[in-house]
């Protein structure tokens, strides 16, 4: 008994370990392209540049003109509050002005009593 127990433990173990399974890796499609890191031109050639360089490039050329962008609006906004700040100035010393001589006409007048 204990025989035919033992080859029937051992053929149901090769009935396991023998069956038809399907791989572990189904995407070899995957696996079997290369991934190269250069554009269609020889690698030796001059101007071969990796994938990742030009992507840089492109994004700080994007980032570039953008600073340049936000620069020129900072500088825009300046010279608008500086010619504020000068009109108001003007304005404010004109209206000094104008009460210094009211000022002085009403110090240099006689005071009748």
């Amino acid at each position: 008994m204990k025989k035919f127990l033992a080859a029937g433990c051992v053929s149901f173990v090769f009935l396991i370990a023998c069956s038809k399974k399907e791989p572990a890796n189904l995407e070899q499609t995957q696996a079997v392209q290369p991934h190269y890191d250069t554009t269609a031109i020889d690698s030796f050639s001059s101007g071969a540049t990796t994938v990742d360089i030009v992507r840089q490039i492109r994004m700080s050329s994007q980032k570039y003109q953008d600073s340049l962008k936000e620069a020129i609006k900072v500088e825009q906004e300046e010279k608008r509050m500086e010619a504020e700040l000068e009109k108001e100035n003007k304005k404010k010393q004109e209206d000094e002005k104008k009460q210094k001589i009211k000022d002085n006409k009403d110090v240099s007048s006689p005071v009748t009593q």
